[in-house]
């Protein structure tokens, strides 16, 4: 019912954000501001100060009512050129590939030397890939970017059939193949495991595919190592719990109707909870920018939440499998892991160069579970492994921000670069 009480209350409150929005855009045109354009509000000294205070007041309080909502439309990446070198060069997004929960995107872009080929592996842990924008947009100038874009699995029909964690690692594999050999493999989080897992796999294999460089950045590779409230979460209960209380099944009315997913609006409001502070005094901090018509300063807010709110739906199958193998079991580092029967062994990893990232500050994956897979990639030589510790980021100053773009990322290049 959790899903269907969510859904109720989502269409109740649609038509009163319409009106608010609709009430906001009378007031500014009253105003004389331009709602459309996004201006500054105009025309407040002939209402008079204690006026213009309340009706600015007033339509912050419409704006943020309007968008506290979730949406579960993937947003637009928005690169459309980038600069390489000193010229200024289009940017367009193509799927190579499409598969039912997932497609293979690719940047694509006309230069004239041949560039790195890399793929983003990214989490699928409530967010669109879009949330690896920042990401994207750093890699770009340099090389040749490929992202894997995970579908809602609520719009994925049934007869799509399951999506569990073996599935995951089949993606990887198959994107890795449509990319080619010589590639290189990026991980955000969640995906480090099956990216190593992946990698194992076509190692043992021989697959010609298999990547020459792989990047592990803040995931869940041994979380037995400095637990934190995410691991400790999903340790405090036994698997059916989770399957009987966060699981729930997709109202009619969507192309999953039917499908039990783990619904991305619970994933977003656990993670909100863990730091309930900061988001609180970043919506207080939003409200004093609108109504104070700080219109710069309340636009990064914006679009930071406008990600955030963007959710997608996790098949049942992969949730629940991920949390007993990643954070129950450990599996992956007891070296008890199989793939489609067969058990995975990462020491036949013995060509591809390694480099596993974390920061500092990180409350979701802490330091030392993501460079546990240097000792597990027992077969890579000394020079062939690399471990950067970022100094004062969290969780996301890992893969985005100003630290990512001036501290981390010439690392992840000479990585790439060394091993191309």
């Amino acid at each position: 019912m959790i899903y269907a009480a969510y859904q109720a209350q989502a269409d109740l409150l649609d038509p009163l954000r319409t009106m608010a929005r609709l009430s906001r855009r009378m007031i500014e045109t009253a105003m004389g501001g331009s709602a459309m354009a996004g201006l500054p509000l105009a025309g407040l000294a002939t209402a008079g100060p204690g006026a213009g205070v309340v009706m600015r007041n007033m339509v912050a309080a419409l704006e943020m009512f309007e968008r506290f909502s979730l949406s579960h439309q993937r947003p637009a990446f928005g690169i459309d050129t980038v600069m390489v070198g000193n010229r200024e060069v289009a940017v367009t997004e193509e799927v190579t590939a499409s598969l039912p929960f997932g497609s293979l995107l690719h940047f694509k872009k006309d230069v004239e030397q041949p560039q790195p080929r890399v793929l983003v592996v990214a989490p699928l842990s409530g967010h669109f890939a879009t949330l690896l924008q920042g990401t994207v947009k750093t890699l770009l100038p340099e090389n040749d970017v490929y992202v894997t874009d995970w579908h809602n699995a609520r719009d994925v029909p049934l007869n799509a059939g399951p999506f569990g964690f073996d599935d995951y690692v089949e993606h990887v594999i198959r994107f890795l193949e449509i990319v080619g050999p010589g590639a290189h493999a990026l991980a955000v989080c969640q995906p480090c495991v099956q990216v190593l897992v992946a990698t194992a796999v076509m190692s043992q294999q021989d697959n010609p595919a298999t990547p020459h460089s792989i990047t592990l950045m803040a995931g869940p590779v041994d979380t037995r190592i400095s637990p934190t409230k995410v691991n400790e979460l999903a340790t405090s209960k036994p698997l059916d719990w989770f399957e009987n209380n966060l699981i729930a099944t997709v109202p009619p009315g969507f192309r999953g109707a039917g499908r039990r997913v783990y619904p991305g609006f619970v994933q977003v409001g656990a993670f909100m909870a863990m730091n309930m502070d900061r988001h609180v005094k970043a919506h207080v901090e939003l409200f004093e920018n609108l109504a104070m018509g700080e219109h710069e300063k309340a636009a990064t807010s914006k679009n930071f939440y406008d990600e955030y709110f963007a959710v997608l739906d996790l098949a049942a199958e992969f949730y629940l499998e991920t949390i007993r193998i990643v954070f129950q079991e450990h599996e992956l580092p007891r070296g008890v892991l199989t793939y489609r029967g067969e058990t995975v062994d990462l020491r036949a990893i013995r060509r591809t160069a390694l480099l596993t990232v974390e920061g500092e500050r990180d409350d979701i994956c802490a330091v030392g579970q993501t460079v546990a897979a240097q000792d597990l990639c027992s077969s890579l030589r000394p020079h062939r492994k690399r471990h950067h510790m970022q100094a004062g980021v969290g969780h996301y100053g890992v893969f985005s921000g100003r630290r990512w773009q001036g501290q981390v990322y010439p690392l992840v290049r000479n990585h790439i670069l060394a091993a191309d």
